[in-house]
């Protein structure tokens, strides 16, 4: 009696296991892939070394030479997050995010900056469409963001995904370039080539650097601009542990004259590495627990318990039916014939 209860409780908690771990890996771990709501700020910094760049002060446009360290900072929005309706709402987060470059060798005199505000998707980090996205490089004005800025989709895989530059306004593909450790973990890197790019400049600024940089023949000019943008991204997570960037800026006068705006080549600091590193190692530990890990134990535990129960239950209907009576050598196992007993003259052994 007592093994057939002991095994029907086994085979239940079994099941239940089982349950739980398809729990985990159908349920949990989709919204475990995710951007959390209540997401960390994050903030990377990269460096160019011996780098030429323009530098405007108190209206005054030269061209310097130095070490130039910029500084990217992301955050969640939760205003506008809570704000967001229809198909973005639970599908969607608002990021705040900028950008500030300074010139480390004269006192760290601002270069440029920007600060911009988007919606990502919460699954693909991928940019959707929104009303409320804008960028402000000097003036605010509406965007349409396309692609990736500063995270690949969770499950990266080895293809080419588009990433958004704000130069050109304009999403170009990332190609995959090969695998690559770092600090460990496994990376995908990817490389999008950008080729004599048209940076949109406002007016006004356009003008300014016409006057000041090219010579009295030139009324106007673009700005060509080149790029080769390489990323190193955790697959698991999506999340970059190292960026680097080849830019070139020439402001091109409609007399033929050039002057170099920007010739610089940004990558990541070893401390920003170090410490996407240690984010990403936690975030991907997190997510191989519910997504691997946890369901595969539960798993091999229900399967055990389950098949623990039922042998079990088994073993007990099988002591309940009767089991074959023993033979003995006493005068107690014969009746009054002389002649064996019956073997239902005898308790049944459990």
């Amino acid at each position: 009696m007592r093994s057939r209860v002991l095994g029907t409780a086994l085979f239940g908690l079994g099941v239940l296991a089982i349950v739980f771990a398809a729990g985990l890996a159908f349920v949990v771990a989709p919204r475990a892939a995710q951007i959390p709501y209540d997401m960390e700020p994050t903030q990377s910094v990269a460096e160019a070394q011996n780098a030429t760049f323009l530098q405007v002060t108190n209206g005054a446009a030269k061209i310097n030479q130095g070490t130039l360290r910029s500084t990217v900072t992301v955050q969640p929005d939760a205003k506008e997050t809570a704000n967001l309706e229809g198909d973005l709402d639970g599908t969607a987060i608002v990021w705040l995010a900028g950008q500030d470059v300074v010139n480390t060798t004269l006192n760290s005199e601002r270069v440029s900056a920007y600060s911009t505000r988007l919606a990502v998707d919460r699954e693909t980090a991928a940019a959707v469409p929104w009303d409320g996205a804008w960028l402000d490089t000097g003036n605010q004005e509406k965007i349409d963001y396309t692609g990736h800025m500063y995270k690949f989709p969770f499950g990266t895989e080895k293809k080419a995904y588009p990433i958004f530059d704000r130069d050109i306004r304009e999403a170009k593909p990332a190609e995959f370039v090969k695998t690559e450790e770092i600090g460990g973990l496994e990376t995908y890197q990817f490389q999008q080539q950008i080729v004599d790019g048209r940076q949109q400049l406002d007016p006004t600024q356009l003008s300014l650097l016409v006057d000041q940089l090219l010579d009295d023949t030139a009324t106007t000019a673009e700005v060509v601009y080149n790029n080769t943008r390489t990323v190193w991204v955790e697959p698991v997570t999506g999340q970059f542990l190292r960026v680097s960037e080849e830019q070139n800026k020439v402001l091109r006068g409609n007399n033929g004259q050039e002057v170099t705006l920007l010739d610089a080549d940004f990558t990541y600091t070893e401390d920003s590495v170090n410490r996407s590193v240690a984010t990403v190692e936690d975030n991907r530990q997190k997510l191989q627990l519910v997504g691997f890990w946890g369901p595969l134990g539960l798993g091999i535990l229900g399967l055990i318990l389950a098949v623990a129960g039922i042998f079990l239950t088994l073993r007990g209907n099988a002591a309940a039916s009767g089991a074959p009576a023993r033979s003995g050598g006493t005068h107690d196992d014969l009746d009054g014939d002389g002649k064996p007993a019956t073997a239902g003259s005898h308790r049944a052994e459990g």
